[in-house]
């Protein structure tokens, strides 16, 4: 794979003499060192392997924010801290589910996050169905009543992982939705693309006043089978048993580090990914690589000398549950100024797009940004950059935005799920991405120009 890069930088070279005579001699040689990066797999196997699961607010994510404290330090960055912030603290407990009739058989399933608990015993339930999340919208008040709700559908993976919105509705919304309907329970068809026996856990919501029921996926075959009985025509009954508990008001917190730049007044480049993980594997691919990726390029910008702008490496908790991590870093760092921000929280496999959010009077910056990555076979893009969720807030208040898209072929196979481990990343592709992330900072970091604010509507 590396081989393949380095005849792309060669062919793009060739092919783009004037593109290419816009990188500045450092940059180029920055980029395709970071093609060698050993840094960030290192950290993401130190991660996975010295921590393991780091679900938000509990002691497992603790001990992560202590090893991120010790290992940023070591690697020789600045001002490096903890911020912490109270979290209400859920965690699983039992789970399963069975069909008693007409064709009784137990099914794989996972609680999704804040999941009500069903008595220790379990419940009982007739299954009603629902092909997507816009049927059970069009089910009347009262109709589930006493019904264990079941929403099916069909997500397929895509490069860009576009698909993850309009399906992810089914997790996020649907089991509020089915408790106002009078649902019992719910169950939803994994927000995924696998073909494994594994369900995919994430977080949903439920509105206020509405009491939280029971909530879980199963996983894709399972759901399919569950879909296949319903299609015989018979009345179909579970049994359903999810004890989570609410633990009440811990502490999560975000790690920061940085890279003090030489002008301060030049402003703040925030690169992020979240620290936190679901506790069904070791969270490699969410978040442990982008970890890896955005501190190994920042620790290369750093070793190659002091930049003109901060960079601030942010290590955020207690995201899956809710993003806290990222409002909890916006309202502490509003008033800072951020002239740019970026996340990695999308796996490991190679960057193919970027895009951008600068003022109009940036683009000589944004246009070296894109002559910088088009070597590594990253295309610019033209879709305005929204940044990942840990960094929405702060781009959302006008700062620019910078999107390195990696491939998500393959992401929501492993999305939540307990095959979300180490031995999933593709060091090659990996460094694919820390050369992106470290051409972008050392253009973006460097660059004499002002990149001001945006219009925040934008």
């Amino acid at each position: 794979m590396k081989n393949v890069f380095l005849a792309t930088l060669a062919l793009a070279s060739s092919l783009t003499p004037a593109t290419a005579q816009q990188v500045p001699d450092q940059v180029a040689q920055l980029r395709d060192a970071a093609l060698d990066d050993e840094i960030a797999y290192a950290i993401t196997e130190g991660l996975t392997t010295e921590v393991g699961p780091r679900l938000a607010g509990t002691e497992a994510e603790e001990r992560a924010r202590a090893w991120s404290l010790k290992t940023l330090t070591a690697m020789g960055f600045s001002n490096v801290r903890n911020e912490p912030f109270p979290l209400k603290t859920w965690v699983r407990g039992e789970e399963s589910a069975e069909i008693l009739a007409p064709f009784p058989q137990p099914l794989r399933l996972t609680a999704l996050g804040n999941s009500g608990a069903t008595p220790a015993r379990g419940i009982e339930g007739e299954v009603a169905y629902f092909a997507s999340y816009a049927d059970l919208v069009e089910a009347k008040d009262g109709s589930l009543n006493g019904k264990i709700a079941f929403i099916s559908h069909e997500m397929t993976s895509t490069q860009d992982g576009s698909q993850y919105g309009t399906y992810g509705i089914a997790r996020r919304s649907g089991p509020g939705l089915a408790a106002q309907k009078g649902a019992v329970a719910i169950l939803i068809r994994s927000i995924g693309t696998d073909y494994h026996r594994n369900p995919h856990t994430g977080g949903t919501n439920f509105p206020d006043g509405v009491a939280a029921i029971p909530a879980a996926a199963l996983s894709i075959p399972d759901a399919e089978q569950l879909e296949r009985i319903i299609q015989r025509g018979q009345p179909v009954r579970m049994k359903l048993t999810l004890t989570p508990r609410i633990l009440g008001t811990r502490q999560s917190g975000n790690v920061i580090a940085e890279v003090p730049g030489t002008d301060p007044a030049a402003g703040i480049v925030l690169v992020a990914c979240h620290l936190d993980s679901w506790d069904l594997a070791t969270g490699a691919f969410d978040d442990a690589a982008g970890c890896g990726i955005v501190t190994a390029a920042a620790k290369r910008i750093m070793d190659a000398g002091k930049p003109r702008r901060t960079i601030r490496v942010l290590w955020a908790g207690a995201e899956e549950v809710g993003v806290f991590g990222g409002r909890a870093y916006f309202e502490a760092h509003k008033n800072e100024r951020h002239v740019a921000a970026a996340e990695s929280d999308f796996g490991a496999d190679r960057v193919w797009r970027v895009d951008t959010s600068f003022a109009p009077e940036a683009k000589p910056v944004a246009d070296r940004l894109k002559a910088a990555l088009l070597p590594l076979g990253i295309a610019g893009g033209s879709a305005p950059a929204r940044g990942g969720a840990d960094v929405s807030a702060v781009i959302a208040a006008g700062t620019p935005g910078i999107d390195l898209q990696q491939d998500g072929t393959r992401y929501f196979d492993l999305h939540h799920t307990p095959d979300d481990t180490l031995d999933k990343i593709d060091p090659a592709q990996m460094q694919q991405n820390v050369a992106a992330w470290t051409a972008m900072l050392a253009v973006v970091a460097n660059a004499p120009e002002e990149i001001g604010m945006r219009n925040a509507a934008n």
